[in-house]
């Protein structure tokens, strides 16, 4: 999890964490609920604990190693990718603490508003541009997927959300989410005997 100070939503992080959370399910479906089966896990290997990582557009570009973070108060980008698309002239200075990142805390440089388009639905998108190693090249945490109303299920490697159009998904790289967790607990033991 990545939390941006004390508060979430004017709860101090020791209340938050506290929280209990209910679902009730209905027991009609109707063709705008978002529901996911057995079937949505097949091609999965499985069993797994895998991360849920996609691809995402970002202006016209197609990012991949994306981490879907519900845990995330903060939508975050890497400096080196808005350097490879020649946008750090956009980016507003602006400084924050990010806690919990990478088991610390970072100061971000600045932020970015950038349009994201998944699967045809067009968001401007509040981004915190960190200029570091963290591994992925963006991390979509609540602001995002609050405003996609996205479910998000890690079980099926599946973003799902409501459209005009109807229910749409964008399907996570279950190959890229394992070999981004070897290269992160491979870097974290290589940490462990240089101390």
């Amino acid at each position: 999890m990545i939390f941006g100070g004390n508060e979430i939503n004017w709860i101090t992080f020791l209340a938050a964490k506290k929280t209990k959370v209910s679902i009730m399910h209905s027991k009609r479906l109707r063709e705008d609920d978002i529901t996911f089966t057995e079937q949505d896990a097949d091609g999965l290997l499985l069993p797994h604990n895998d991360a849920l990582v996609i691809s995402l557009n970002v202006l016209d570009f197609k990012i991949k190693r994306v981490l879907v973070d519900p845990g995330s108060s903060d939508n975050i980008i890497q400096w080196r990718v808005l350097e490879q698309d020649k946008l750090t002239r956009s980016i507003i200075p602006a400084t924050k603490l990010l806690a919990g990142f990478n088991l610390s805390s970072v100061t971000t440089t600045g932020e970015i508003l950038l349009l994201t388009n998944a699967e045809g639905v067009m968001k401007i998108t509040l981004f915190e541009v960190v200029d570091g190693d963290m591994g992925y090249n963006i991390i979509l945490g609540w602001p995002w997927l609050h405003k996609m109303k996205v479910v998000p299920s890690t079980y099926h490697q599946l973003l799902t959300f409501p459209t005009p159009e109807g229910i749409k998904q964008i399907r996570g790289d279950q190959p890229a989410a394992r070999e981004m967790n070897a290269i992160l607990v491979s870097s974290s033991k290589g940490k462990e005997h240089v101390a």
